[in-house]
């Protein structure tokens, strides 16, 4: 297609995307979901499991080969936004209580899982026939465990942001415990991208480009109040600029270093200066995340084809790597939370959030299937993890919810954050 071919072709798939995400999100807002589940099964629905089966020509149609990049870039400037959002408005002073259960929690979130995934994989994998035929069974062992250990922290922050959770206990420390495992996991990521490459070079950059990461906001914190003198004298038509700017510079650093674009956008909004007018012009650009985010979730769909998952033995192993996530996360975090000192109903709670995979796992299959090391079958077997694990956060929520109500005879009152009570409470 030319350029002149594309652009309304990309206008059309928007629009339609647009709806469909926010039919299924009101659809399953009535059985308590909220709007980012919708937008994911919307998008899985948009690809060949639901509309290509029924509507090949349709589907086609509307997404043809060469529009599939630009939904995934401009997908990403949603997700980039949207989790400099998540940044700005996260307050780092929630952290202070609850710093040594979210390591604990983190640590489980991470370990369990990974050694649960890649033990299913190499006991099974090779009989169910989804395995890459050129890949190593310790590259898919691990690509799997590590791909079981991504908590969907953007999906995560956003349930937290849309059930006004923020404020709570439970919401800070699931919100702190998920920015360490997925950055934990993306380091793992880049250790299989090397032992299959057969280099160090994409860990040792992975880690080497996040002690720079680290120093660059440092001093982007120190100089937290000349920042704001220069913006009061900037004009607003060069504020908005040097924002995106900034943003997309970050962006761009995290993904070289392996690190992905999202932990640079929240990184940034962690440590980005406050002022009146800053506050204004990052609200600016707010719609953009979202508008756009709802397009990663269909770039995602478009590479999903449950129809792979007919045969017995791929069922099975769907089964088995759902049963290894749901104990992997729910299981150790619930109990890493317990032994931390927390009570039961906010490990419950952490537990559930936590379990949620969703934007992070579909973000790391997208690249082992362009990296060869994921099948399209196996791909699909962890997409049904991801809806699976991130449609039970918010019914498990609610359950623990009227389960604190029968107790107290009462309203729950979520608790916000202070120091971790003991295990007798």
């Amino acid at each position: 297609m030319t350029p002149s071919e594309l652009a309304p072709a990309f206008f059309l798939a928007v629009v339609v995307i647009l709806a469909v995400c926010r039919l299924v999100g009101a659809l399953l807002q009535r059985v308590g979901q909220p709007p980012v589940v919708g937008e994911m099964i919307a998008g899985v629905m948009l690809g060949p499991s639901v509309l290509g089966a029924l509507l090949p020509g349709v589907e086609a149609g509307l997404f043809p080969e060469e529009l599939r990049p630009v939904l995934y870039v401009v997908g990403q400037i949603g997700l980039v936004v949207f989790m400099f959002h998540v940044g700005w408005d996260f307050r780092v002073d929630r952290l202070r209580g609850v710093a040594r259960s979210a390591g604990l929690v983190s640590a489980a979130g991470v370990v369990v899982p990974v050694l649960l995934g890649a033990a299913l994989i190499a006991a099974v994998g090779e009989r169910t026939g989804t395995l890459a035929p050129d890949v190593p069974l310790v590259v898919s062992a691990l690509f799997v465990g590590v791909a079981l250990a991504v908590t969907a922290f953007p999906m995560l922050a956003r349930i937290i942001s849309e059930r006004g959770l923020a404020g709570t206990r439970f919401g800070s420390l699931s919100l702190a415990a998920g920015a360490v495992d997925d950055a934990l996991a993306w380091v793992l990521l880049a250790g299989v991208f090397s032992i299959s490459g057969g280099s160090a070079g994409p860990v040792s950059l992975t880690v080497v480009g996040t002690l720079g990461l680290v120093v660059v906001l440092a001093v982007v914190t120190r100089l937290h109040g000349r920042t704001v003198r220069l913006t009061e004298r900037a004009t607003s038509e060069s504020l908005l600029p040097g924002l995106v700017g900034a943003l997309f510079l970050v962006a761009w650093y995290t993904d070289e270093i392996g690190l992905y674009a999202v932990f640079g956008a929240f990184s940034l909004g962690l440590v980005f200066p406050r002022s009146e007018r800053l506050d204004h012009t990052v609200g600016t650009v707010k719609p953009v995340g979202t508008v756009f985010l709802p397009l990663f979730f269909t770039y995602s769909g478009l590479n999903t084809d449950f129809t792979l998952l007919a045969s017995g033995p791929v069922l099975l192993l769907t089964l088995g790597c759902v049963l290894v996530a749901v104990a992997g996360k729910f299981g150790a975090c619930w109990l890493a939370a317990r032994l931390a000192g927390e009570p039961g109903s906010v490990a419950l709670r952490v537990g559930a959030l936590m379990n949620a995979r969703g934007l992070m796992q579909l973000i790391a299959l997208n690249l082992g299937l362009a990296a060869g090391i994921v099948t399209q079958a196996l791909f699909s077997a962890l997409v049904v993890v991801a809806v699976v694990t991130t449609v039970m956060a918010t019914p498990l929520l609610t359950w623990v919810d009227r389960r604190e109500r029968a107790r107290s005879d009462g309203p729950y009152q979520p608790t916000e954050v202070a120091p971790p009570s003991s295990l007798s409470h």
